[in-house]
């Protein structure tokens, strides 16, 4: 991923050097108007360090949307849902502010809602929900957050600035995961954002979405406004980002699953990346991407909870253990093609082609010299993708898999993790993955009933002295053809 302007040193759109402190706050840091309040008493604490604020929608506004959108699509009656989900919001707005400015933001909440509605009917009239206009429905999320943190802020006494993402986030026009145009970006960011936080106000902007060059509303994909965030603090050499959240921080494992799982106070930009990828849902996954680029330190932090350190995310760590985390990426299928011709750039193509067209995402891939060995997340299409390619490839697959990634500085380089797992794991069936591109990850396949136990088994072994449940063991669903490797 190429970045434009690689010459421009932080300060030069005003006259301060400093380097701002950029905030991201997610859905559940500004669910109601008591996380908004614990907000707000962050943001003081950084009030010396020019913080720039980026939000999430409210916990749960996102999904909301989209389902009003569904509904809207299938012609069912939309009314009753928008004014719950107006009320919501007006309510959260009538605990923050009053007089003027509660009048004032109530009218910005009640235009918002309006364009919303107009844009259900147009969809209801359509019978169709697309990319484009899907964009355009979860933008509301975000446009309505974010104004009120600046309304809220404004309360409080903080001078707050509200800049419309989609005035400095420009993307290619992919609906549903646009990628950012980089020159532009940055170009946009230093001149609309850069001198707000010179002149000592606080900008906040909505995460998630952008716009094309001609001003046709995008998203980053879910999750984006970690991303957001990145590309923010990257533009403007931001002394470091924080992403705020529900959780004290990337933890050894998902808690849900291992209740031992502890906090890692530092990983490297490498390790959390693989994390992500794999499965770990504190970051999106091409959130570091701008971070690592500008060599800018990520933190991650609990609102509910500002004492706690959080983790570190950076490139220099100190590595005391073998694994440092473990990931479970579930819902996954091993799908085995043997092309009737050979494996060229055509067959390739015409493979990602059906593949992308039937939202199927491509985990990983092994090459043989008459087969191709793919990993995949969305199995129910399947069936369909191998009909389309029925002329070119016998396609099998076997599905109800999942992967699991443990995470270390060079681990692939330490031989006694590999027979530290499969000594673990020495009843349950599973397969290690070719090398990927880091040193620092090592995954394997497993069956999806035995993710649950792969993990826990681990982490006793890694992480504590403590003896796992032991969960029965049961076979996959094997529709067709082979297993993986």
């Amino acid at each position: 991923m190429e970045y434009a302007d690689s010459s421009f040193e932080p300060g030069c759109w005003g006259r301060s050097s400093r380097r701002p402190v950029v905030m991201k706050f997610g859905g559940t840091s500004v669910a109601d108007a008591a996380a908004i309040r614990r907000l707000l008493e962050i943001v003081l604490s950084r009030a010396s360090e020019s913080p720039i604020i980026v939000v999430s929608a409210m916990a749960g506004v996102t999904d909301e949307l989209l389902a009003l959108g569904r509904a809207a699509a299938a012609g069912e009656s939309t009314q009753d849902r928008t004014e719950n989900f107006c009320a919501r919001h007006l309510e959260v707005v009538g605990q923050l502010v009053a007089g003027d400015q509660l009048f004032a933001l109530q009218k910005m909440v009640q235009a918002e809602i309006e364009s919303l509605r107009e844009l259900l009917a147009e969809m209801s009239s359509e019978r169709q929900l697309t990319l484009r206009s899907q964009d355009r429905l979860l933008s509301v999320g975000e446009c309505l957050s974010s104004q009120i943190v600046v309304a809220a802020l404004h309360s409080a006494g903080i001078k707050a600035v509200h800049i419309d993402a989609r005035n400095c986030i420009l993307t290619n026009d992919r609906h549903g995961e646009a990628g950012p145009l980089w020159e532009e970006t940055n170009h946009c960011i230093r001149k609309l954002v850069g001198p707000q936080s010179e002149a000592a106000l606080v900008p906040v902007l909505g995460g998630f979405i952008a716009a094309t060059r001609s001003g046709v509303p995008t998203t980053l994909g879910r999750g984006g406004s970690d991303f957001t965030a990145a590309i923010v603090g990257a533009a403007l050499f931001a002394s470091r980002i924080e992403i705020w959240t529900d959780v004290d921080g990337i933890m050894t494992t998902d808690p849900n699953i291992c209740p031992d799982a502890h906090l890692v106070p530092e990983i490297s930009f490498d390790e959390a990346a693989q994390l992500a990828y794999f499965g770990a849902k504190v970051l999106h996954p091409a959130t570091l991407v701008p971070a690592v680029r500008e060599n800018i330190p990520v933190y991650v932090r609990n609102s509910r909870n500002p004492k706690a350190a959080g983790t570190k995310i950076s490139h220099a760590v100190q590595h005391p253990g073998e694994v440092d985390a473990i990931a479970a990426k579930h819902n996954i299928a091993s799908l085995e093609i043997k092309p009737l011709g050979p494996i060229d750039s055509e067959l390739l193509a015409s493979l990602y082609s059906v593949l992308d067209r039937y939202h199927c995402t491509v985990e990983l891939m092994s090459c043989s010299r008459n087969r191709l060995s793919l990993l995949v997340s969305s199995a129910d299409s399947l069936p369909a993708v191998a009909a389309e390619l029925e002329d070119l490839a016998e396609v099998g697959w076997e599905n109800h898999k999942a992967l699991i990634c443990l995470v270390g500085e060079s681990i692939r380089r330490k031989p006694e993790v590999t027979q530290r797992i499969y000594s673990e794991l020495g009843d349950t069936e599973l397969h290690l993955l070719p090398q990927s591109g880091s040193e620092n990850s090592m995954s394997f396949l497993v069956e999806e009933s035995r993710a649950q136990y792969s993990v826990q088994r681990l982490h006793n072994a890694f992480f504590s002295a403590k003896s796992p449940a032991v969960f029965p063991r049961s076979k996959s669903l094997c529709q067709a053809g082979e297993s993986w490797l």
